[in-house]
């Protein structure tokens, strides 16, 4: 370790601050080193106060719940939280003050990844998201039947391919319409006057709304690109009659972009398995790299070495001849983690320090990189650097968190409220108190979204002690999480939100159901959400088409006059109302056990913090820290109240991870549980998560699961 004052701090991160990090930042080494020990022997204190807040509150729930099991009286349990001080009167007419925003943010509704940022080639596809070819999701995917000979293979299947060309010409015709005729029937595009186009034959048309139109690409007779908008929302026809698809097109359309992925939240929290020094150096170069405009990405596939850097900017020349140029990336977040966690790649005094404080100070001085025109490209034009902020309990740690970015701007002479904030509202006394923690970052707030399956989490682990929840499948239709769901959009837009903020929902988790996502997911764009997150660019292209289906604008405006949900709603507690049969409660643990297995194994086994996991169908969902936190709470509230037994989890964990061996057995480097189930670190770590969740502060995952990695890795090393 290195010896900076009261720091010990861990010579691979040492020498990523003095070498890469703040290297042309304007700010030394040893200023970045003395500003953090400033900052953890002031802030570090009232961290820890704020998490012995936590406990206290959640101790008294648990006495009051345990007094009340068998004779509970809601009302009496909501005056419980005021008095309690868990549950504020919402403060009278808050209006946030953010400025400096970008547009992606104010203006644009559209898809948000959230990629690992551990992973720089699916960070940068994630970046390089903000554009995607709608011929490729299209015939990628299962939107497209395999049904009359066009079934998905590795090669060009030319029926599968009409289909998706017909598809896409539908999309046209219905969000782009000509003034008369279909884009299926024309035969070529040219742009004359400032306006489009199309023969049809021996006639031609134009748009229905010509100011649909917003420019080209190539000469006015024979373009080989047509920029047009609708909400916002750009898609680009791609013109090459040398194309495979373009030669063969009657108006030589070889492709669709759509801009798909407007933001991007870079995770260093979830969705990463960073458990020390090194692990947090890849994380910060990655974010570094991204921001400074040098990451590059080499990897193999199909036995080509490949290359991925970040995309240019895109440009045309506008209707009205002058040149325009449109972003080629997604606009950037980072989230850093959460305040509960500690590191010791940097001890203070001798113990670990508050690990969002050092992402806090990483992050923020990397981009400043951005602010300063170190890179050739820009992430934000507006001079802001965007950090989400995670798992966040109620207004006084969102003013704590405020307070830690006024002191790093300060610390690298970055102007007053140039960190602007994330707020994820994923815990239960954020959400019930969500008015007042925007008003603590008014001046700061871009971003609130509804993380149902961490709030999942926290509302099976606040309430532990009322009884046994509802099975799994069901939450989703739960009183409170409606609720939740509404007043999220409600109060942000009471708050002022709107053309200000994003108000964001939650994960589509199956990545290979697009075409089920395309049912499904509309109904965040009309449910008011301005972004909502997707598992990939794929899919980011897809639901693009719902942005471009509901104008969210208008739909915010239709619900600001909605009545708001009442506070007996909102903290209505799922618990079951029903008898389980035997087979329905196996069932529900298996299932659960299969999940928690599935993704354990690699985060533990392989340090992969976000997977694709077959369920117990072999289904593949997208599983992260929070579909974990769900799991194995769920199955720690059925233990602690009977109606699951410990013999009963052990033995269906013992199965289960047989299972999982099987779904994984074509993967060389995947770590076999089921032949050592005693000495499978893995195993024994989903095994402590179930069995002592109900200890776990505020039913996270991350204590059991780091210290098992770092046992793991030196098993390995």
């Amino acid at each position: 370790m290195v010896s900076i004052g009261s720091l010990e701090i861990a010579p691979v991160l040492h020498d990523f601050v003095e070498n890469r990090l703040t290297p042309d930042s304007g700010v030394t080494a040893a200023e970045f080193w003395a500003a953090l020990e400033a900052i953890l022997t002031d802030l570090g204190p009232r961290n820890t106060a704020l998490l012995d807040r936590r406990d206290e509150l959640q101790a008294a729930i648990d006495e009051w719940h345990t007094g009340n099991r068998d004779d509970h009286d809601h009302g009496a349990y909501v005056e419980f939280l005021r008095g309690l001080g868990y549950l504020d009167d919402a403060p009278a007419d808050v209006s946030i003050q953010t400025s400096n925003v970008d547009n992606e943010i104010t203006s644009v509704a559209g898809p948000q990844l959230v990629v690992p940022l551990d992973n720089s080639r699916y960070a940068l596809n994630a970046a390089n998201a903000r554009w995607g070819s709608f011929y490729d999701a299209l015939f990628g995917t299962d939107v497209i039947s395999d049904e009359g000979g066009a079934e998905a293979g590795k090669g060009y299947n030319p029926v599968r391919g009409a289909k998706v060309i017909a598809h896409a010409r539908a999309f046209l015709d219905a969000h782009f319409p000509l003034a008369a005729g279909s884009h299926a029937d024309s035969t070529g595009y040219t742009v004359e006057t400032g306006a489009l186009v199309a023969a049809l034959g021996e006639s031609s048309t134009g748009l229905a709304d010509p100011t649909q139109f917003v420019g080209h690409s190539g000469d006015t007779d024979e373009p080989t690109s047509l920029l047009l908008r609708k909400h916002g929302l750009h898609a680009d026809i791609r013109i090459d009659r040398t194309d495979n698809i373009g030669k063969d097109d009657a108006a030589g359309v070889a492709d669709i972009d759509l801009e798909s992925a407007v933001s991007t939240i870079m995770d260093c929290e979830d969705s990463v398995s960073a458990v020390d020094a090194d692990d947090k150096v890849v994380v910060y170069g990655n974010w570094l790299g991204l921001m400074k405009g040098d990451l590059v990405s080499t990897f193999q596939k199909g036995g080509e070495t490949l290359e991925r850097t970040l995309n240019a900017d895109r440009s045309y020349t506008a209707a009205d001849g002058s040149d325009l140029a449109l972003q080629g990336r997604s606009l950037m977040l980072v989230r850093n983690v959460g305040h509960h966690l500690t590191t010791d790649a940097v001890t203070h005094n001798g113990d670990p320090i508050p690990e969002t404080i050092l992402d806090a100070m990483v992050t923020a001085l990397a981009g400043k990189h951005d602010l300063l025109g170190s890179s050739p490209f820009r992430n934000s034009r507006q001079g802001s650097i965007y950090i989400v902020k995670p798992k966040m309990h109620g207004p006084d740690e969102v003013a704590w968190a405020c307070e830690l970015f006024g002191q790093v701007e300060d610390a690298f002479g970055l102007d007053r409220h140039t960190l602007k904030m994330g707020i994820m509202d994923e815990e239960r006394r954020t959400s019930l108190n969500l008015a007042a923690a925007i008003e603590q970052a008014r001046d700061r707030v871009v971003f609130i979204n509804t993380g149902f399956l961490d709030r999942t989490g926290d509302e099976i682990h606040t309430d532990m002690e009322a009884g046994p929840v509802l099975p799994k499948s069901e939450m989703k239709g739960a009183t409170w999480l409606l609720a939740y769901e509404d007043a999220n959009v409600d109060t942000g837009l009471a708050c002022g939100l709107q053309n200000r903020a994003q108000i964001g929902k939650g994960m589509w988790a199956k990545p290979s159901e697009m075409a089920e996502m395309l049912e499904a997911k509309v109904g965040h764009p009309s449910a008011g959400a301005t972004c909502a997150w997707v598992p990939s660019p794929t899919a980011a292209t897809l639901h693009a088409t719902h942005y471009f289906d509901v104008n969210v604008a208008a739909r915010q405006e239709e619900l600001l006059s909605r009545t708001a949900r009442p506070i007996d709603e909102l903290t209505a507690i799922p618990l079951l109302d029903r008898e389980l049969s035997a087979a329905q409660v196996q069932t529900e643990l298996e299932n659960n056990s299969q999940s928690i297995l599935g993704y354990i194994v690699r985060w533990v086994g392989l340090g992969v913090g976000c997977s694709t996991v077959p369920d117990i169908e072999d289904v593949g969902l997208m599983e992260d820290l929070a579909t974990l936190r769900i799991s194995s709470q769920h199955v720690a509230n059925w233990l602690h109240h009977g109606v699951l037994t410990e013999d009963q989890v052990r033995e269906a964990m013992g199965r289960m991870a047989a299972t999982v061996d099987e779904q994984n057995a074509d993967d060389a480097d995947y770590p076999v549980m089921a032949c050592d189930l005693a000495g499978s670190i893995p195993f024994n770590a989903a095994l402590e998560l179930v069995l002592g969740g109900r200890d776990e502060n505020n039913g996270y995952t991350e204590r059991i699961l780091r210290k098992n990695r770092r046992a793991a890795k030196a098993a390995q090393s």
